[in-house]
């Protein structure tokens, strides 16, 4: 039985879990991956271990398997009730979080252990980066420096692709962004073909935003979802986390001569701290207070880091 943790409220939506109950979880879930593998996924500056694999993410592969299973034995209900069958449609997983607090490294961790479940689902991992306007039009709209914030993605295209996801559609294709040039690529598109499950990775997935005319249906990202998780941790600690990465890649791939950052690769270590913590102050946390963190609670899951990555705690949504 899980206890509630000490300095968990009364009532809450969530059931609060230390690290401990967590882990407890796990069950007789297998260990399907190798320290190989989870060095090639993990990210920058990002010390995962296989015991941190172990203690948080195969329970959670456990409990999205679970949620996995029970859509399709729903399905199979509904097809009972209305007398005739229908195919399955992928099941979306939002994941959501700051700049810099690794979601990157968990839906690519997710991808792998989800990939081995015993039903061996086709597993699909898209980010959102893919949805954003392209330069040329940021700069139109004056949008250069809130790359990142809701108003920089092409919102109506990414809810068409989530539309045609849920209505069966596959064959799609999607904008392909780079990290090098800070820009989508003119004329490459990631193809998505049939896929059991589809990881949905971004900033904003859990936006919420209103219409200005009030009569006009609208549709949100996460509508399309049918679990989602948010990443978080102390700010103090992102901010840390955004200024190391920025430090390991002003001498990696800024030193790329097509890199859009290029023109900070020879900064000094006092000068690359500054300059970092400039955009983190000025863009990243604005973006982070103003709409990323406000939408936590719309997740089904949350994961809360500790200063070293390691996941303290962990929310998860009553039903």
């Amino acid at each position: 039985m899980i206890n509630r943790t000490e300095d968990a409220p009364r009532y809450t939506p969530y059931i609060i879990f230390s690290r401990e109950e967590w882990r407890s979880l796990r069950d007789s879930t297998p260990l399907t991956i190798t320290k190989r593998e989870l060095d090639k996924i993990r990210g920058i500056n990002e010390n995962i271990s296989l015991s941190e694999v172990e203690d948080i993410y195969l329970p959670l592969s456990r409990l999205l398997n679970l949620y996995f299973i029970g859509s399709r034995e729903l399905r199979r209900a509904r097809s009972n009730f209305l007398g005739k069958s229908s195919e399955p449609v992928p099941f979306i997983i939002g994941i959501a979080g700051s700049v810099a607090v690794g979601k990157s490294t968990i839906s690519r961790l997710l991808k792998t252990l989800i990939s081995a479940w015993p039903e061996h689902p086709s597993v699909e991992l898209i980010p959102t980066d893919g949805f954003l306007y392209p330069n040329s039009i940021l700069e139109e709209k004056n949008l250069m420096d809130k790359k990142g914030f809701p108003e920089s993605y092409d919102l109506p295209k990414l809810i068409s692709f989530l539309y045609k996801i849920k209505s069966g559609e596959s064959n799609l294709k999607i904008p392909v962004y780079s990290h090098i040039i800070y820009d989508i690529i003119p004329g490459k598109y990631h193809h998505i073909g049939n896929s059991d499950i589809i990881l949905l990775e971004g900033l904003n997935v859990l936006q919420t935003k209103t219409t200005k005319k009030k009569n006009t249906p609208e549709m949100m990202v996460s509508d399309f979802f049918d679990f989602s998780i948010y990443i978080d941790a102390d700010e103090r600690y992102i901010r840390r986390w955004y200024i190391d990465r920025f430090k390991v890649l002003q001498k990696t791939a800024f030193t790329k001569k097509e890199s859009y950052f290029r023109r900070y690769s020879t900064l000094s270590d006092s000068e690359a701290e500054i300059v970092a913590g400039n955009i983190w102050d000025t863009i990243n946390y604005v973006n982070l207070k103003q709409n990323i963190e406000p939408t936590k609670y719309h997740s089904d899951l949350i994961l809360l880091k500790r200063k070293d990555h390691s996941i303290d705690r962990v929310m998860m949504r009553k039903i």
